[in-house]
């Protein structure tokens, strides 16, 4: 599967939690759609894959492109490369943004799948994360993209949030689960350093949800989405029956992928990492001087192996060892033999003949258990 990341870096507000690359400032929008299409032009002899599976339309909030910006940037890539006729193309999009002209004007385009920023369907939540919508236009988006005729919907969610306390957050799961879309992601809140929930912590202003909360709210999540038929197939994504997300999937599996826009990354599939600089004005500037400002890594066996550990444990695939032994000479059932046993023994890692796995309660703590099967020294 070769897959397509296109970063819009652009929001109508800066999102009190969001540590992403965006502005707030729409001026320049055509511009970086123009330069876009100039970096399609640049990387398609080189980097473009023969055939495209998968495109995600990310950032920022796609969802502000106008059809002829999208068609524009889709007419490139159609010249570029071959778009499979099963193809998933994915548009991340906010519900103030899904009006019923918009939605008339995504039909006519190649977009098959939303991902909608519900994060909270209470007007409280919205507000102290500095949302653009409101309550009512959370629900009212989903079942006009129904109405519409978009079934492939999956909408995200937030646990964890400051306040949030555990009946609001399943009054939450039931507001989404009602909604009958076929896929659902749930995040942890984290606040990061660099953002207002970040700079609020630090003056005081606000206190961070408990783990014993977060902890709590990830188990009724589980439960919620089991019994209404969800895989809980990433740490973060749930899905039904063959609805998972495979531009996500493609990149757990560590398969190539090409990034477009300003922050954007790319992967070769082996051993190549590359990623463009997150700054509009000198994005945009470069690639319209033909080159691309990226910068580039070659990773190391070591962290190729630890990569592959961390993304094989956040799936209920896990990881398989014969694959590990083969590909880096790695006993891992060996090398962390007491790691298996003692996660084993607290129920959060489950070991079969052909794979080591997280359990539900191994997957609350996945990061921190992966951690422990890393590697400090080259192979």
């Amino acid at each position: 599967m070769s897959g397509i990341y296109i970063h819009i870096p652009f929001c109508r507000k800066a999102c009190h939690y969001c540590d992403f690359h965006f502005s707030t400032s729409l001026e320049r929008k055509d511009e970086m759609v123009s330069a876009i299409i100039k970096e399609i032009s640049l990387r398609k002899d080189t980097d473009f894959p023969n055939k495209i599976q998968t495109i995600y339309f990310g950032g920022g909030t796609p969802s502000l492109l106008s059809y002829e910006e999208l068609m524009r940037i889709f007419d490139a890539l159609q010249q570029s490369a071959l778009l499979t006729s099963d193809a998933e193309i994915a548009l991340e999009a906010n519900p103030d943004d899904l009006t019923h002209q918009k939605l008339r004007e995504l039909r006519q385009t190649p977009v098959n799948r939303f991902s909608i920023g519900i994060q909270s369907f209470f007007e409280e939540d919205l507000k102290l994360m500095n949302r653009a919508h409101s309550a009512h236009e959370g629900e009212y988006s989903v079942k006009a993209a129904q109405d519409a005729g978009f079934e492939n919907i999956t909408i995200d969610l937030i646990y964890a949030i400051p306040g949030l306390s555990n009946d609001r957050w399943r009054k939450n799961l039931d507001s989404a689960i009602a909604l009958d879309v076929p896929h659902i992601s749930a995040y942890c809140m984290t606040i990061e350093e660099k953002t207002v929930f970040g700079k609020w912590e630090k003056a005081g202003k606000l206190n961070p949800t408990e783990d014993k909360v977060a902890h709590e709210h990830y188990q009724f999540l589980v439960k919620a989405l089991s019994e209404s038929g969800f895989e809980h197939y990433e740490v973060s994504n749930f899905g039904k029956p063959n609805r998972h997300s495979k531009h996500n999937t493609s990149y757990w599996k560590g398969l190539p992928y090409v990034g477009l826009g300003p922050s954007a990354h790319s992967f070769d599939g082996m051993n190549k990492r590359s990623w463009n600089i997150n700054n509009n004005a000198v994005y945009t500037r470069e690639i319209l001087q033909n080159r691309i400002p990226a910068e580039f890594e070659i990773l190391s066996q070591k962290d190729f192996y630890n990569e592959k550990i961390m993304t094989g444990l956040r799936t209920a695939l896990g990881i398989q060892p014969k694959e590990i032994l083969k590909q880096f000479g790695i006993n891992v059932n060996e090398l962390f033999e007491e790691e298996i046993q003692r996660y084993q023994q607290q129920g959060w890692l489950v070991k079969t003949d052909n794979s080591i796995r997280l359990s539900e309660e191994g997957f609350f703590r996945a990061d921190r258990i992966a951690s422990d099967f890393f590697i400090t020294e080259e192979i």
